[in-house]
């Protein structure tokens, strides 16, 4: 099987969902492309290189500085044309997202997205990927001689670390480049430090906080513990943080090693966006919450005194 998986940078730095796609790669065996874009690709391509992306295809031009859908699909496409990879790999974060569905519809193949498993059944790739708000496990074989395109779920995979690679500084046609979008420059929201989808450690905040100004309690939590900091759908909805910390079925599914749930009841919603972590930590007064059933570990407790305790012993274990 010939594969091509895309690494996606932010800032010449890649992310690293991207060495876990080249991970779930080397797993299925096979023959390893990757492609990479941006405006200087010399480091990102040897790093990709040593770790195991196979033949990586550099693809440099000053307007690839900052990612455009319309850019990135047209090279893509014509890397895919000129390679007949048969199943094409990414993350499945936001820009993941957005360019597998384009680069599918262009070519014309079938496409699975938030994928957690990859497996070969007689020689044909089966996928699988949560349905109906993760109730169903679903499989899926693509079977119309089109590329299998899939995003991966961040952190299912572990990262590749090792690997020889060769690269390959593609040209590709001009017209690639020509967009009625100029991307000028890209701004970190306010409040955000970590991606929640690529994060290891996430601390999100439930509607027990009680209020707004309760919010910095749990973000300091989450420094201390050096995670990303999420939330329910009710404070969101109630306005005491931004959507784009909301963790569930209306906001970003989440896969880290480490979930710490505080004052987050355990409703439905939020519970098919995280239930797949790791280790699932709950603090919540009501001993019979619905959190506390899926909880590798809970603490029943007022977390206005549970969370400042722990946040100081953890401050004190980073500065020994």
């Amino acid at each position: 099987m010939r594969i091509l998986t895309v690494a996606l940078q932010k800032d010449g730095k890649l992310a690293s969902a991207s060495f876990e796609a080249i991970e779930a790669a080397r797993l299925l065996g096979g023959e390893i492309y990757t492609a990479v874009l941006a405006a200087e690709t010399g480091p990102l391509a040897e790093q990709l290189a040593r770790r195991g992306g196979g033949k990586v295809l550099a693809v440099s031009h000053p307007s690839l500085g900052f990612y455009n859908d319309e850019i990135y699909t047209r090279i893509l496409t014509e890397l895919v044309g000129k390679y007949q990879p048969e199943l094409v790999m990414g993350p499945a974060t936001f820009y993941g997202k957005a360019l597998f569905s384009r680069l599918a519809a262009c070519k014309g193949g079938c496409m699975a997205s938030d994928v957690t498993g990859l497996t070969l059944d007689n020689n044909k790739l089966v996928v699988t990927r949560p349905s109906y708000g993760g109730s169903v496990i679903t499989s899926l074989e693509a079977g119309n001689g089109q590329p299998f395109f899939v995003t991966l779920r961040p952190k299912i995979y572990p990262e590749a670390t090792e690997g020889a690679g060769e690269i390959i500084n593609e040209v590709v046609a001009p017209s690639c480049f020509q967009t009625g979008t100029t991307v000028k420059e890209t701004r970190v929201e306010s409040g955000g430090t970590l991606n929640l989808a690529e994060a290891d450690v996430i601390v999100s905040a439930g509607r027990g906080i009680k209020g707004p100004e309760n919010v910095k309690l749990v973000q300091d939590l989450a420094n201390a513990l050096g995670a990303a900091f999420g939330a329910s759908r009710a404070i969101v909805d109630a306005g005491w943080t931004q959507y784009s910390f909301q963790v569930g079925q209306t906001g970003k599914t989440v896969n880290p090693k480490l979930y710490v749930a505080v004052g987050i009841s355990g409703a439905i919603q939020h519970l098919v966006g995280m239930q797949t972590s790791k280790t699932i930590v709950a603090i919540n007064k009501d001993k019979d919450a619905p959190i506390f059933n899926i909880a590798n570990y809970g603490i029943v407790g007022d977390l206005f005194e549970v969370v400042p305790a722990l946040t100081k012993k953890f401050q004190a274990e980073l500065q020994k």
